[in-house]
């Protein structure tokens, strides 16, 4: 079984038994794995620690008991193991940002979660510690041939505009060209929820098209990490999994008009595994990565 499969199923194994008193050792014990080794696996995986997404997704449940079921809500925290109703109380309002009794009187309502995303992703073992794999590289200088748009993330549905330009893309160019393809976010302002995109293919691939222009990307010093699934739906595991990697690597962001590029092997093949290339700081230590 893969890693992320294990994982995938545990948390499916979770949800389906999430009134039962569940722990990381009964969970690790299920799949026959060690309790350290899992726990290790999980964070690295889904950016949360066992208690911490254990502790979410009960109160992820109390939500739909009490939109939707007549229980009491000390009937509610004893049914989902909180141990006292004040402890179901305050890690309630720290999650949700409003007492359960606010909820259970109508005057508000919570959707859902759904059971998170496990990303599919290589790993690596550093010290014990399991971390998304990385390689420290050289991304070479490249002229690029495509759109760019400026997305802001607090007015537009941006999901719908990447999406509806990286077909744009694809409707203009000719599909016996199987080259690469480059997604470059860039000018990420802090305090901003504005950033712009440019999707390009290589310049000697040239669409002529009036809204189509060049660009050089420089060389730049990156992290490269390696995904599959589509980057709009796994931001908060691409931020824990950079986190992870400074921490563990001791390296820094560099600060660079080009926030972060996705590339990938075949413009026509856009749902496949990609690249992620992150600009750091070179580091006069050398990594054993």
């Amino acid at each position: 079984m893969e890693h992320y499969e294990l994982i995938e199923n545990a948390l499916v194994y979770i949800e389906d038994n999430i009134e039962k008193s569940l722990s990381l050792e009964s969970v690790s014990n299920h799949f026959n794995i060690s309790k350290f080794y899992f726990h290790r696996l999980f964070s690295a995986m889904t950016g949360y620690s066992f208690n911490n997404y254990l502790l979410s997704r009960r109160l992820n449940k109390s939500v739909n008991l009490i939109q939707n079921e007549k229980l009491s809500l000390t009937d509610i925290a004893y049914l989902l193991n909180f141990g006292t109703p004040s402890s179901f109380t305050r890690a309630f309002k720290k999650q949700y940002g409003i007492a359960p009794s606010k909820l259970k009187e109508n005057t508000t309502t919570i959707n859902e979660s759904p059971i998170p995303l496990v990303v599919k992703k290589p790993i690596k073992n550093i010290n014990g510690d399991i971390v998304t794999d990385f390689t420290l590289v050289e991304f070479n200088a490249i002229r690029v041939c495509g759109i760019a748009f400026e997305v802001d993330l607090a007015t537009e549905n941006y999901k719908l505009k990447i999406r509806s330009h990286s077909r744009m893309l694809l409707d203009n160019i000719n599909q016996s060209i199987n080259g690469p393809c480059y997604v470059i976010y860039s000018n990420c302002q802090p305090n901003s929820t504005k950033f712009n995109v440019l999707f390009g293919i290589p310049y000697d691939i040239q669409i002529n098209k009036p809204y189509y222009f060049t660009n050089d990307i420089p060389s730049i010093f990156c992290a490269k990490f390696q995904y599959s699934g589509d980057i709009l739906d796994i931001g908060d595991v691409l931020t824990n999994d950079f986190a992870r990697f400074l921490k563990i690597s001791k390296l820094e962001a560099e600060q660079s008009d080009i926030e972060m590029i996705q590339a990938f092997e075949n413009v026509h093949q856009l749902d496949s595994s990609y690249h992620l290339y992150v600009p750091i700081k070179k580091h006069p230590i050398d990594l054993e990565c």
